[in-house]
């Protein structure tokens, strides 16, 4: 009988590549992945990522609310008590499981491609369902070079808000990004000196856009950005730094300890450096909105062929592609096969079929602990000959997410070039 939760699973940590094969083999290069769930201290559950409403504080109170679901993570969770695998995603086979990046590391260059094993010897990137009552603080996630100066990589990252996910936009359906154009260093330095006197004001010099679903925004690091909302899928780069630039949301404090938290321990007080952490030419652009805002764009097919694939995320940080993303749907009863550059992880959030003769469904509820059948890790090989969805349903379409690694799609469009 087929298992329906982790707790009926045992974890496999030696002989990975036996279990890794026959999964393989057995999945026509697809693997099955398990829910793989976050939680957040500091922010309040958006109830629109299927997580029974039992179990949003699973982790317990003190470790607050479970507002994120992760896809094909290699990477861990930053947050404070964590549990050894939070963040780490594990592949289903049969009764056991056993953790992606334990895969990917046995596989090689089978799984994720030779250009990015041989650069990055690991599955770099990763998404989310990032799912909040309310907004977040505006922050950013640091560069290559400063996050290095902590022992850490630096995060790009992408949004796109699913409208299936969407059907309540919550508290506020608004982002605030970057800096209002004119803003000097001076005033930002305010802010910081007025952290402890309650609200520091530093969305006085911002600028809010509101969200559209079926849209979404390209975020480089160094961008200042309090999202709103809306229920957001982000493929983003295997990092989890950050710096929270806000002091005040909601009524709730933001402490110190977050703005910090990935600075080095002398520069903790330094204001100065604070301040020039932020990419001052970015976060006051005039066209930011050009630069940045992401409409779908068909990649191929066509109704009279039963898909469409569109474009939902790309763009480039400083000429380097570090991720992009799809949006795939079958019609009802058509089926399809989708020949894609490289490795991918899917999530499937409308619909139900089958993905090259696996079972193929988005659920409309999950418990913590439930395995479903709505994430797969595509590998190399398999994504290049051609994988086959079947939509089983005559009324419904189906619909998935998915995400590549970096350089994968050098076809991918411009920002600003969309029609």
């Amino acid at each position: 009988m087929k298992a329906q939760s982790v707790k009926e699973l045992k974890t496999v940590s030696t002989q990975v590549k036996s279990v890794a094969e026959a999964a393989l083999n057995q999945g026509n290069g697809v693997l099955r992945l398990a829910p793989n769930w976050v939680p957040r201290s500091f922010l309040h559950p958006g109830r629109r990522i299927k997580l029974h409403p039992d179990d949003l504080y699973a982790y317990g109170l003190n470790r607050g609310g479970i507002d994120e679901r992760w896809f094909g993570s290699t990477t861990e969770a930053a947050n404070e008590g964590r549990v050894p695998d939070e963040g780490l995603s594990y592949v289903v086979f049969e009764n056991k499981r056993a953790l992606l990046r334990d895969v990917v590391a046995e596989l090689g260059a089978v799984a994720v491609g030779p250009k990015i094993w041989k650069k990055y010897s690991r599955w770099p990137v990763y998404s989310k369902f990032f799912d909040n009552m309310g907004p977040i603080p505006h922050h950013l996630h640091q560069d290559d070079k400063l996050a290095k100066l902590v022992g850490q990589e630096g995060k790009p990252e992408s949004y796109y808000f699913p409208v299936q996910n969407n059907n309540v936009g919550n508290n506020f359906p608004y982002t605030f990004f970057g800096l209002v154009p004119g803003t000097t260093k001076a005033q930002v330095r305010k802010c910081l000196e007025n952290w402890n006197k309650g609200d520091n004001g530093i969305l006085d010099i911002s600028q809010a856009y509101r969200l559209k679903p079926g849209t979404g925004w390209f975020v480089p690091p160094n961008v200042l950005h309090a999202p709103g909302s809306l229920c957001t899928y982000e493929p983003q780069w295997g990092s989890d730094v950050f710096a929270m630039y806000q002091s005040l949301v909601e009524g709730r404090e933001v402490p110190w300890s977050l703005l910090v938290k990935d600075v080095p321990a002398k520069k903790h007080r330094d204001l100065d450096y604070l301040v020039n952490t932020i990419d001052w030419e970015e976060n006051t652009d005039p066209d930011f909105h050009k630069k940045h805002f992401l409409a779908p764009v068909l990649a191929q097919g066509s109704e009279a062929e039963g898909y469409l694939d569109y474009w939902i995320c790309y763009g480039r940080v400083k000429g380097w592609q570090c991720v992009t993303a799809k949006r795939l749907t079958v019609l009802p009863g058509r089926t399809c096969t989708v020949k894609d550059n490289g490795a991918y992880c899917l999530i499937t959030v409308q619909g139900e079929g089958t993905i090259n003769g696996q079972r193929l469904a988005s659920p409309n509820l999950i418990r913590f602990h439930e395995l479903t059948d709505d994430e797969y890790f595509v590998v190399h090989g398999a994504a290049r000959e051609g994988v086959t969805y079947v939509n089983t349903s005559a009324t419904e379409p189906l619909e998935i997410l998915r995400y590549f690694g970096p350089e994968v799609n050098p076809d991918a469009p411009e920002i600003g070039g969309q029609k």
